[in-house]
């Protein structure tokens, strides 16, 4: 391969692509466009901050000898795989410079990681830097998933001239939503991705090394009091922003102020936004659609039947399609991208696979709210109950998480929930058999007006599909934790409501809706341990009884019919 002197690097040390690399591309440009060129890649590229550290990057060059777009991509997990081939090769061969950099003390950059804190100032420092480059045309985008989204947001708190288009994958711009959703800890998908994010820039014998002693290691520690540092057993040693991050669990708390990427959006380019219904960041990604839209920009919203990582694997020619018209669109002018469908989702179905459907807007215009009623015989009906239901919550033997939105590709989904549903302390309400296909398309939500024994307790919702033979699968779910702040009544009841995150599922005929309610879903959350002591130093566990009045209690569906798709 002759490299092209027009793509010259500054360093003058381009090389053909790595064996591997190579490999990783064939594997995973199925179902792309061709390729338009080959690749060469220039390593260690040392770009200076205001600091005096700096930080190193990888650029991917096509070998053409006309003048291409750039995509940023900054990463705190390494610039090996799966980044250099996913971000590196397969977007460098359509004909854009691809800058891979490690985020400041990852990778061989310099200076101190600490997560969310540093990721504006150094993302424009390296737009400093960019314009200085004489293969810089000028052009920019971004590209990336999870903390390579929340970088992306960052440089939006005050997107440069040069910024044309961003293309967010699996993120959100306040991981502070990440690690309390609902106001309690999630404990496995922020032990997973700290293992990732403490391994994967070491290279994949590290990162190997780091998953196998979660996964060996994750049930005990989940179980063991206090947490901190008994969680050191899952991730090898102590680690001080984790231990910052339990600390600091308010939302309102200043802390998490200059650990907010706080985007701009009434001045973002045109926004790709992807997500899963089982990703951990499906909230957040749903959030920044809808501010997008309301700040009048440009953008489009894709999700798809996944995780949080597994529409990287088999379903990468939809990711990085999507993408690819996207960047074309805002870039060269040649794709799908602002003039798309503003919104494309995958609405599942029990049995069998769901299918792809295009929308003008989320939540879908046409979608009519459906209120059912929680009541005390656990059916679902559509006039208001009486009486009270109550189950007791015991973190000694905690109400386990199964399915539904998770970090790796380990049970996630919608699965079987009828052993679950068998214990004791999960509520359950069925509503009567469904006599025509029924979609549910966009955010689900219950009311309930609740009390406990002690005023530290969570309640779990969780929608499900029931199908002909009685099985109970997954479809939504939310949690959130009460600590005895919220007003209550006389009697000590108080009004809630559980945001169940969103969905686009068809209910067929023969089915029936059903409503679990219950205190907890261990080890997603971290437990409620009945009392006021925080996660990091607790080391009681109180049992606690909890009510629900049937009083108000109702679940609120967004069901859209046939004649309005």
């Amino acid at each position: 391969m002759s490299l092209d002197v027009s793509a010259k690097p500054a360093s003058g040390r381009a090389a053909k692509l790595p064996g591997n690399v190579r490999f990783f591309m064939r594997q995973s440009r199925k179902g792309l466009p061709p390729p338009a060129y080959t690749v060469a890649l220039e390593r260690g590229i040392r770009i200076p901050m205001p600091d005096g550290t700096h930080q190193i990057a990888d650029r991917y060059i096509p070998q053409t000898g006309e003048r291409c777009p750039t995509l940023l991509v900054r990463t705190p997990y390494g610039r090996g795989f799966p980044y250099d081939f996913m971000y590196g090769g397969l977007f460098a061969e359509q004909g854009y410079h691809v800058l891979l950099q490690s985020a400041r003390g990852t990778g061989g950059s310099g200076g101190r990681f600490e997560p969310f804190a540093d990721e504006a100032a150094d993302a424009q420092a390296t737009i400093g830097w960019l314009r200085e480059q004489p293969w810089f045309d000028g052009s920019l985008a971004t590209i990336g998933a999870s903390y390579l989204g929340f970088t992306q947001w960052a440089l939006a708190n005050d997107p440069p001239p040069e910024l044309k288009a961003m293309v967010v994958q699996v993120s959100m711009d306040d991981f502070y939503k990440f690690l309390y959703p609902g106001g309690a800890f999630a404990m496995e998908a922020t032990l997973t991705g700290l293992a990732a994010m403490l391994s994967q820039d070491k290279g994949f014998r590290a990162f190997t090394r780091a998953v196998l002693r979660l996964t060996l290691t994750h049930k005990r520690v989940a179980r063991t009091v206090p947490f901190v540092p008994g969680y050191k057993l899952a991730l090898g040693k102590r680690v001080g922003c984790l231990e910052d991050w339990l600390e600091h669990p308010a939302a309102g708390d200043p802390y998490w102020s200059p650990r907010r990427a706080s985007p701009d959006f009434s001045a973002a380019p045109p926004v790709h936004l992807l997500s899963g219904w089982y990703d951990v960041a499906i909230d957040g990604t749903l959030d920044s659609y809808r501010r997008l839209r309301d700040a009048g920009r440009t953008v489009r919203l894709v999700v798809g039947p996944w995780n949080h990582t597994s529409g990287f694997n088999k379903d990468m020619p939809i990711i990085a399609g999507e993408a690819i018209a996207w960047l074309r669109a805002c870039l060269t002018g040649n794709g799908h991208g602002p003039d798309a469908t503003p919104v494309r989702v995958y609405v599942s179905q029990i049995p069998g696979k769901g299918e792809w459907r295009d929308l003008a807007d989320w939540p879908p215009p046409g979608a009519i709210a459906q209120s059912w009623h929680l009541r005390a015989d656990g059916t679902l009906t559509d006039s208001p109950g009486e009486g009270t239901s109550s189950f007791r919550y015991d973190p000694n033997d905690p109400t386990p998480s199964v399915g539904g939105p998770r970090m790796d590709s380990n049970g996630f989904g919608q699965k079987n929930n009828t052993k679950l549903e068998a214990r004791d302390d999960v509520l359950v309400f069925s509503g009567p058999i469904i006599g025509a296909p029924q979609e549910v398309i966009g955010p689900v939500s219950l009311r309930l007006r609740v009390r406990g024994s002690s005023p530290n307790f969570d309640v779990f919702a969780r929608l499900c599909d029931v199908d002909v033979k009685g099985a109970s699968w997954n479809i939504c779910d939310g949690l959130l934790r009460l600590d005895g702040t919220r007003p209550a009544d006389a009697d000590g009841w108080t009004e809630i409501e559980i945001p169940m995150s969103a969905t686009a599922h068809r209910f067929a005929a023969g089915h029936r809706l059903r409503v679990q309610v219950s205190g907890g879903a261990h080890a997603r959350w971290a437990r409620n341990t009945g009392t006021a002591e925080q996660i990091a130093t607790g080391t009681r566990l109180v049992p606690v009884g909890i009510e629900i009045s049937h009083r108000g209690s109702v679940l609120s569906l967004p069901v859209l019919h046939p004649s309005s798709r």
